[in-house]
């Protein structure tokens, strides 16, 4: 499965972005999910959307009330809209995708990653 996310950037601390992540429309999955992974650092879950199914949404808690996932089936496209941007959010930012969305936090079983966006906030 092809997957592509866009939309990282440099951005001051209190600043938004809104990164997207486009799927093949021949895409089959239960979570839609996206991680981050910072210098020197294990990659970490962020949100994750259930794909079919349903619209139950996951977050780690440090981005609990900041950051928003959405989804649009049709077109075949996952959301990141991040707001209240802090240093600590600084990371390249993965999509992801993989059946079984009880397992959503955990980054082993994924099927598909796309290319990761950087997403760097300045203090």
């Amino acid at each position: 499965v092809q997957l592509q996310a866009f939309g990282g950037g440099l951005v001051q601390t209190g600043g938004s972005l809104r990164l997207s992540c486009a799927v093949e429309r021949t895409f089959r999955a239960d979570a839609m999910s996206w991680f981050r992974q910072a210098p020197g650092k294990e990659r970490k879950f962020v949100a994750g959307i259930m794909w079919s199914g349903g619209d139950s949404t996951v977050y780690a808690e440090s981005v609990k009330g900041r950051f928003a996932v959405s989804k649009d089936n049709a077109e075949n496209t996952v959301y990141l809209q991040m707001n209240n941007l802090k240093p600590e959010d600084t990371a390249v930012y993965y999509c992801a995708a993989r059946t079984n969305w009880r397992l959503v936090r955990f980054a082993a079983g994924y099927d598909s990653w796309g290319r990761g966006t950087q997403v760097t906030v300045s203090s």
